[in-house]
């Protein structure tokens, strides 16, 4: 699962001119699933994101928590993360998760997400989505779960 979490004042995901989800201050996390993916896969982002400190303290310090700067989410679907560039120019994505397991384990992922007590707001999967946001920081970290295993 490989996840790219920016730290946003503001972003939002619109379909069809039609805004389906929006955040203030929080993470836009772009979300991809591939075959492999299991539960825990699931639980160790969920834990990572949702206790990662990168909100600054009265400090400066990059110290604080999504909860603790009453911040929320907003979760997009991405399978294009997956992506291959090793031949030709055109990508390949045969990586990526087959859409019904993707779109399962997406949301169970959203589902754990706001179990923790985070408000999270999210895309269309499988939809031509536009996404706007203002990158806060900017902040922007990687999170790829074949690395952790």
């Amino acid at each position: 699962m490989r996840v790219v979490l920016q730290r946003v004042s503001h972003a939002s995901v619109t379909v069809e001119q039609t805004v389906v989800g929006q955040i203030d201050k929080g993470f836009l996390l772009l979300v991809g699933i591939c075959d492999e993916d299991t539960d825990a896969d699931l639980d160790y982002l969920v834990k990572k994101i949702s206790l990662l400190r990168v909100f600054e303290d009265e400090a400066g310090k990059m110290n604080l928590a999504l909860n603790q700067v009453d911040g929320s989410i907003l979760s997009v679907s991405q399978f294009t993360l997956y992506a291959s560039t090793k031949k030709g120019n055109r990508p390949s994505f045969t990586a990526a998760g087959a859409p019904d397991y993707a779109e399962k384990m997406y949301n169970r992922f959203n589902q754990k997400l706001a179990a923790t007590g985070l408000t999270v707001a999210t895309g269309e999967f499988g939809a031509d989505m536009q996404v706007g946001l203002e990158n806060d920081g900017p902040v922007t970290i990687l999170f790829d779960t074949q690395e952790s295993r």
